[in-house]
């Protein structure tokens, strides 16, 4: 484990961010990946696919209930204003993400003509945080400018959605009680599975306009937003860049346990299953954990030491799973914010 956390604590250096020199004493007892059902250690790649594919299961059934969410043909979607940012096109569209639910999300592509849509375009799903004006925050609309992703990586050339999340009726005030209502229809579902299948959603929407790179799709969120990402990316393969910002990523680190994510059933005793589990599913795909030391930070690299192992079984040179500690809180501040566009750039194209 020491020799884990030092070379983080290398390749962090090289990138002029700070990790932790040592695990922090909060650090929570990890289930080993590379183990299978029978105890013996897993040491090839077709053991891990296996085992995967066991966790994968036993995430979607037991602990999200995700079977009782039905994926559904693309909906139709009616266009509801658009204007232009310099070479960047942005619609609001709204759209059915399920019976008796309608939702709204802005799409951002560079505008035809311009130089940026010559080439067919990366895609990026941006999941915005817990504020009342939802999606106008990606968008470039309202917020601080350090959490305009959508339009930022829009004015870099990629195809972006920002979808609202289903806990907001419009683009006001949060309304918790949607998730009681999901609940009375999805018995035995939880509200993680309805953020986790309208992303994919989204996603199917952006991925069918025309002139998409599907190859090369960003996932990327702050708070709430990171929260979802790493489920989106988790259990959707399109999926093959991540960006996960001060989400929480140990289940005990923020608000996981509320009704509208996974409930109180992750408070239990026999409750074993933890964050780390959803990172190996991941791998080898690149995935940025980016805290300030409140829900993420220095408290998050157990969750990274545990998964790296599976990244090298998977892809060994070198193992694309890191920690960006800015150590400012619960922001997107604006030192990181180029460490963030910088891993994008990297991985999403």
């Amino acid at each position: 484990m020491r020799s884990v956390a030092v070379s983080l604590i290398l390749a962090a250096m090289m990138h002029g961010w700070a990790v932790a020199a040592d695990p922090p004493v909060e650090a929570p007892k990890l289930r080993p990946l590379l183990v299978d059902s029978q105890g013996a250690k897993i040491e090839t790649a077709a053991a891990w696919a296996e085992r995967r594919e066991s966790l994968r299961t036993e995430w979607l059934s037991k602990i999200l209930g995700m079977p009782a969410i039905a994926r559904r043909p693309l909906p139709a979607v009616k266009v509801l204003e658009e204007d232009t940012v310099g070479d960047v096109v942005r619609r609001r569209i709204r759209y059915s993400s399920g019976p008796e639910w309608e939702t709204e999300a802005y799409v951002l592509r560079p505008r035809p003509g311009s130089a940026l849509a010559e080439r067919p375009q990366p895609a990026a799903i941006v999941l915005h945080s817990t504020v009342d004006h939802t999606i106008r925050q990606p968008a470039g609309l309202e917020g601080p400018p350090e959490k305009f992703f959508g339009l930022k990586l829009a004015q870099r050339g990629f195809a972006c959605i920002c979808p609202r999340n289903y806990l907001w009726l419009d683009s006001g005030r949060i309304a918790t009680t949607e998730a009681d209502r999901f609940l009375r229809q999805h018995p035995g579902s939880t509200g993680m599975a309805k953020m986790l299948h309208d992303a994919q959603l989204a996603l199917d929407l952006l991925l069918a306009e025309p002139n998409i790179d599907s190859r090369h799709v960003t996932a990327v969120g702050h708070s709430l937003g990171a929260k979802e990402v790493l489920y989106l990316a988790a259990f959707d393969e399109r999926v093959t860049c991540t960006v996960s910002s001060e989400g929480g990523i140990g289940t005990r680190f923020s608000n996981w346990d509320a009704v509208w994510y996974l409930g109180k059933k992750i408070r239990e005793p026999n409750f074993v299953q933890e964050h780390h589990e959803l990172l190996a599913l991941i791998a080898p795909r690149p995935f940025l954990l980016v805290g300030g030391d409140s829900a993420d930070g220095d408290r998050g690299l157990p969750f990274i030491e545990a998964a790296l192992p599976v990244y090298r079984l998977l892809a060994p040179h070198p193992p694309r799973l890191e920690l960006l500690n800015h150590k400012q809180g619960h922001s997107v501040p604006p030192s990181a914010e180029p460490k963030i566009y910088a891993w994008i750039e990297r991985y999403g194209r």
